[in-house]
């Protein structure tokens, strides 16, 4: 098989692709040829060293495929089924082995690539604006990184639970990507200084949610644009956590928390309800997702590269 391997730590260019030998599934597992791979910014992390995964490694963990091999005691699954996935490790690869409660069947009506688009981001936002903070009608949400691929499909998954969205991105380019997704106002901020703006948005109550994934930068003017007893989602580990703080000193009674997306998926069952939830917001057309921006997989660095230098929208894809 021809894989994307990383054996050190470091920037885009330690990602080579390598013809390795042909990967067979174990009991339990499936063995699928990807369409489409998703990057992520967790690709980024793990390429840096921030996860600490063992050397050699070949990174990426969603994308949509077709399944050719089947091991022992797999069931409901066949050859040939199309299937997309996450947190199936390795998958920057013609060739991918993953556990079978990892894999989700695709409907027909559902073309690989908005699959595979719509996983990992897909069900980040379905936890932070079901789950994490349950939006409610009326409710105002500030979203950072608004024209992202999850900024967009959040946008669009609070929109439908009858909230209200304030985007911010960081540069006026990316503003119409935010506002086709939703987004009720757009503030333009590459530094940080967006609070005073949600502030006069809200007529000084500031916001129900705030979404953040941009690092320590946002952090402070994230708390302030919050009202009274307003929640904090925070994301986003690849930049970095915020500075250190006093929790006795957190402003307004608001609540803090760090939203990981594996609560909610715990197990295959909930993993495939939950995407059958997408699958089926995005066949009514109540959820569009944005078409994507491919590269070819022996490509990985210069997908890799442009995601870090913050000029994309929407989600990447691999296509090997």
């Amino acid at each position: 098989m021809k894989a994307v391997t990383m054996r050190a730590y470091g920037g885009s260019d330690v990602l080579e692709m390598e013809a390795l030998p042909d990967p067979q599934p174990g009991p339990g597992e499936i063995a699928v040829a990807p369409v489409a791979v998703g990057v992520n910014f967790m690709d980024i992390g793990i390429r840096r060293g921030m996860m600490n995964v063992p050397l050699p490694h070949i990174p990426g963990v969603e994308g949509a495929g077709r399944i050719f091999a089947l091991g022992a005691d797999v069931e409901g699954l066949a050859i040939g089924q199309r299937v997309a996935w996450v947190y199936a490790q390795g998958s920057y690869a013609d060739r991918v082995i993953m556990p079978a409660g990892s894999a989700v069947p695709i409907p027909d009506d559902i073309d690989d690539r908005t699959a595979a688009s719509l996983m990992m981001q897909g069900l980040t936002a379905s936890h932070f604006a079901t789950d994490f903070y349950p939006v409610r009608a009326g409710d105002i949400a500030l979203v950072h990184a608004a024209a992202g691929g999850l900024g967009q499909i959040l946008t669009q998954i609070i929109r439908l639970r009858g909230g209200r969205v304030i985007g911010r991105v960081s540069s006026a380019d990316k503003v119409a990507a935010a506002e086709a997704a939703g987004a009720e106002h757009v503030i333009v901020d590459a530094n940080g200084d967006f609070a005073d703006a949600v502030l006069r948005l809200t007529d000084g109550r500031g916001v129900d949610v705030v979404y953040d994934g941009s690092g320590p930068a946002t952090f402070e003017g994230s708390l302030a644009s919050l009202r009274s007893s307003g929640t904090f989602c925070w994301y986003g580990p690849v930049l970095g956590a915020p500075t250190d703080f006093d929790l006795m000193k957190l402003p307004r009674s608001i609540k803090l928390g760090y939203a990981v997306f594996f609560d909610h998926i715990p197990t295959p069952h909930r993993l495939r309800a939950r995407t059958a939830q997408l699958f089926d917001w995005v066949r009514t057309g109540q959820l569009t997702i944005a078409p994507a921006t491919t590269f070819p997989l022996a490509d990985a660095a210069i997908a890799h590269a442009a995601m870090e230098s913050r000029a994309t929208t929407g989600k990447l894809l691999l296509i090997p």
